[in-house]
């Protein structure tokens, strides 16, 4: 059992073990950044056991052979992951008007960030009954929506826009590659347009109503972004995070000289706007730097899910791409003026228990694919 174990562990892709390293690294040095001489400091040495920690469930990960997790376990975790959204509906933390938490007295949960997880297991699933055939709008798309749909609507509704629109990106990946035809994409497309043509009509059209679908708040971060000057108190954040990014120019203020961030004037620089800090100590070449490194992991990830013989292999992997494709899209985005402003933390570098778990065992699951690629794996058999 240990022989095989040394075996399988032969296969794991180092690079993006390697990779992971340099997020760990950066992400500690940039929270130490963020809370230096606030009343957070040392969140960096919780981050570190954190990060190092997560290491150990993630190789468990990947050496248990992800097959039988989405043949076998992918319907009972999804259903676990929805019955913990319920539960926050009704006993969970209300935190700054979301209710998204549970507390567990050593960490505050969010069971959101793990469902992703367990809606591309199940999505898998789905799409690997279809074995690379062409998927049928109501044999195949529509249940896949639905699956979707579930936590979709229910983390919309704590409120939590930004990972909503995460599980959108992660169905929309996985359809695409799991071979959807032009028409029923088209139909999509053209479904989306007219959803949100009809909610910017109900602006216009019935004001209490509209209110029932896009949140006070939610209505407020669109109209900053659109006009960021309508509501100085509104677009504080952004604006300051544009300011603070900028002023980094080529090569950054320097570790520690960031005036914007060292002075306060970034809300959550050590979470959520932690892309700040590297901007503006950093610069142009740090913001590179980070961006290359996203760039090789999912490099690293797309070749696993070409060179992987079994098709829920590749679909997981996928899933896992569309998460982080539009986590740390949406991230920059949204410091930097591009997009509105949405509660989403940068993939490996903000801080968050919740978040960094996810991703570890997402790429606990990615790694399994690399290991387990072209047999299953069963201890006793000789390699």
């Amino acid at each position: 059992m240990i022989k095989e174990l040394v075996l399988r562990a032969r296969k794991l892709d180092f690079v993006i073990i390697a990779i992971l390293i340099c997020f760990m690294v950066i992400s500690t040095i940039m929270i130490y950044s963020a809370t230096n001489n606030t009343k957070f400091a040392g969140l960096h040495v919780n981050n570190l056991v954190m990060f190092a920690a997560m290491f150990v469930p993630m190789l468990l990960l990947a050496v248990l052979d992800y097959r039988d997790i989405i043949r076998h376990l992918s319907v009972i975790l999804y259903v676990i992951g929805i019955l913990l959204l319920i539960f926050v509906m009704f006993k969970g933390m209300n935190i700054n008007g979301s209710q998204r938490w549970i507390n567990l007295h050593f960490m505050q949960f969010q069971p959101s960030e793990l469902a992703k997880i367990f809606v591309i297991l199940l999505l898998a699933k789905m799409l690997e009954n279809r074995k690379g055939e062409y998927l049928r709008l109501f044999q195949d798309i529509l249940p896949m929506i639905v699956v979707m749909g579930i936590p979709c609507l229910i983390v919309m509704n704590q409120p939590d826009l930004g990972t909503s629109i995460v599980f959108v990106c992660i169905l929309i990946g996985m359809l695409w590659i799991g071979k959807i035809r032009i028409k029923h994409g088209l139909i999509g497309l053209f479904g989306i347009i007219g959803v949100i043509g009809s909610i910017t009509a109900l602006y216009f059209v019935d004001i209490p109503l509209f209110n029932k679908i896009v949140k006070p708040h939610q209505l407020h971060r669109i109209q900053t972004f659109l006009n960021p000057a309508s509501d100085p108190n509104q677009s504080y954040h952004v604006v300051n995070s544009i300011k603070a990014v900028s002023s980094g120019e080529l090569m950054g203020e320097g570790f520690l000289h960031g005036k914007m961030v060292q002075s306060g004037y970034i809300p959550y620089d050590y979470a959520d706007s932690i892309y700040v800090v590297i901007g503006e100590e950093f610069g142009f070449v740090g913001s590179a730097v980070l961006l290359l490194l996203y760039f090789f992991l999912i490099y690293r990830m797309i070749r696993i899910a070409m060179t992987s013989e079994d098709l829920a292999g590749s679909y997981l992997i996928i899933g896992v791409i569309s998460m982080f494709t539009l986590q740390i899209f949406e991230n920059i985005a949204m410091h930097t003026g591009l997009m509105p402003l949405t509660g989403i933390a940068l993939p490996f570098v903000s801080y968050g228990g919740s978040s960094l778990m996810t991703n570890m065992l997402s790429m606990g699951l990615v790694l399994s694919v690399c290991i387990h690629q072209s047999k299953p794996f069963t201890f006793g058999d000789e390699s």
